[in-house]
């Protein structure tokens, strides 16, 4: 199902970039009191988690998936996080591969679709946490991947509910819309934390070898498509781009999914295209994609210019009230 959202920008932030840049440069971030964990995978690496201080909560225990290149210091996660601890629920942040404070132990690294390390880190917690409700909460390329883990076999008994904010459901759409006009700065951006990332792996790994790329030609990769048409794709087991994107977009795996799922999207996103989201009849009757005319990427403010609001975490907190008291 798609509705129309209850989310109206204030005069000052109807602009799409306002919406995405003024969150992360101009609203004091909190910072919340994490513990650490490293969750070892079967190939010898390792996700790391970042855990609230609080203690577990028999309301359920919120599971979060951060961005392209984000952490547990995302602006948008450590908000999240300030409003779960006030209201009471415990959570956890997943770490993408390298994502955390450490340096991942495989020449890979982590992608849209990897669904499998995630899937392991949400059957451990529902092995450690019998009874207790599990809610994941995806924002950009984690919530494109939680999507895809929800649409593929048997992982729906996993989670009680699912919410994601902002996902590009269509990456090669995406890919391409990214590096169009003002939104090539955001493009650049990502591009330099990614590219650096690789530089400092290649003390470790002959990338040179083992993707064709030798070091020198590494700042050469001035998009994502090209970013990840050598080293994305190829790394995990794609043969390409294309590949990549094909199978990896979330638009092709919402019709299989069972939990109830709602999505929080922007039509002028300038991450990407509005002809990206799916029409209500590839998504299952599970996904409500509430759908607003502005909002930008990760954004959604309103309220005063001095004392911005984030209504996807007022959104989120109905939500959550409602879970708990059913």
């Amino acid at each position: 199902m798609i509705v129309k959202s209850s989310f109206n920008p204030p005069f000052w932030a109807r602009n799409r970039h306002v919406q995405t840049i003024w969150p992360r440069f101009f609203v004091r971030k909190p910072k919340p009191v994490l513990s650490w964990e490293k969750f070892d995978t079967p190939d010898g690496d390792f996700v790391e988690l970042a855990w609230s201080k609080n203690e577990p909560s028999q309301n359920g225990l919120v599971v979060i998936f951060h961005g392209l290149e984000g952490s547990a210091e995302s602006h948008y996660a450590a908000h999240l996080m300030a409003m779960l601890e006030s209201m009471g629920w415990r959570y956890v942040l997943v770490h993408f591969r390298g994502c955390g404070p450490s340096q991942n132990q495989t020449a890979r690294s982590y992608h849209s679709g990897e669904t499998d390390d995630n899937r392991l880190v949400l059957e451990a917690l529902k092995q450690r946490h019998p009874g207790i409700p599990l809610i994941a909460i995806g924002y950009s390329l984690g919530g494109n991947m939680l999507l895809k883990l929800l649409g593929e076999a048997d992982n729906n008994a996993l989670l009680q509910q699912a919410v994601v904010v902002s996902p590009p459901f269509d990456l090669a759409r995406c890919s391409a819309s990214i590096a169009l006009g003002f939104s090539r700065i955001y493009q650049k951006h990502l591009l330099n934390s990614m590219r650096r990332k690789f530089r400092q792996k290649y003390v470790r790994y002959d990338y040179a070898k083992l993707l064709g790329l030798p070091l020198d030609e590494l700042q050469g990769l001035r998009s994502f498509y090209e970013f990840d048409d050598r080293i994305t794709g190829p790394l995990h087991g794609f043969s390409d781009a294309q590949d990549y994107y094909t199978r990896c977009s979330a638009n092709r795996y919402m019709h299989n999914i069972r939990v109830p799922t709602l999505v929080l999207h922007a039509k002028d996103d300038p991450f990407m295209s509005p002809d990206i989201v799916p029409t209500a009849e590839q998504i299952s009757p599970a996904v409500t994609i509430e759908l607003s005319e502005k909002g930008g990427h990760v954004g959604f403010l309103h309220g005063p210019v001095w004392r911005p609001r984030f209504w996807v975490n007022e959104r989120i907190a109905v939500l959550l009230s409602s879970l708990s008291k059913g």
